[in-house]
C-alpha cells in the first residue's frame, strides 16, 4: 500500500501534534513545580500573564513569582496561594505577584504584590499570621501592611 502525497506531508503535523501531547504533561508538572499559587474561580475574561506569556485563567491555572493576574470589564477571580492566603480581584483588576517565599521550617516567609488598578479583597494566610511584617501590598499611592486578617481595597485609575 502507498501512501498518496497529501498523507505524506500531512505526517509532520501529526508528529508535531503527538509529541505536544507528550510534553503538555511536563510542562504542566514544572508550572506546578514552580506554583505559588492557583486560580480557585473565575467569572468573565481573566489572565494569568507571566514573563511575557498570556494564559486565559481556568481554575487550576498556575500562578508563578512574577504573574500579572489580570481581569476584563465584568470579571472576577479568586486565587489561593501556598500558604492559604486567598485574594480575589473585582473587575479590571490588575496585581503582580513581586515576591513570594513559603518556607516556614526555615523562618522564610515573604509576599509582596503591586496592585495597579481595580479591587481586591484579602484574606490572610499563613505568612500574615506567622510574620505579619512579611506582607505587603503596594498601590499607586501607598503601601498597605498587612495587621489584620482581611482587608478591601480600590485603586482608581487617575
Amino acid at each position: 500500500m502507498t501512501l498518496g502525497n497529501k498523507t505524506r506531508r500531512c505526517w509532520p503535523e501529526v508528529l508535531a501534534g503527538v509529541v505536544l501531547l507528550l510534553l503538555a504533561p511536563l510542562a504542566q508538572a514544572q508550572a506546578g513545580d514552580d506554583a505559588i499559587g492557583y486560580v480557585k474561580t473565575v467569572t468573565g475574561q481573566a489572565l494569568v500573564i507571566t514573563a511575557g506569556q498570556s494564559v486565559k485563567a481556568l481554575p487550576g491555572t498556575a500562578v508563578l513569582l512574577g504573574s500579572l493576574l489580570k481581569t476584563g470589564r465584568a470579571a472576577s477571580m479568586g486565587v489561593t496561594f501556598k500558604d492559604d492566603t486567598v485574594m480575589s480581584f473585582g473587575p479590571e483588576t490588575e496585581l503582580t505577584v513581586d515576591e513570594y517565599l513559603y518556607a516556614p521550617a526555615q523562618d522564610r516567609l515573604k509576599l509582596g504584590a503591586r496592585l495597579g488598578k481595580g479591587t481586591l479583597n484579602y484574606l490572610s494566610g499563613v505568612i500574615a499570621k506567622l510574620k505579619p511584617d512579611a506582607v505587603q501590598i503596594k498601590t499607586p499611592t501607598g503601601i498597605i501592611g498587612v495587621r489584620g486578617t482581611r482587608f478591601v481595597v480600590t485603586v482608581e485609575e487617575e
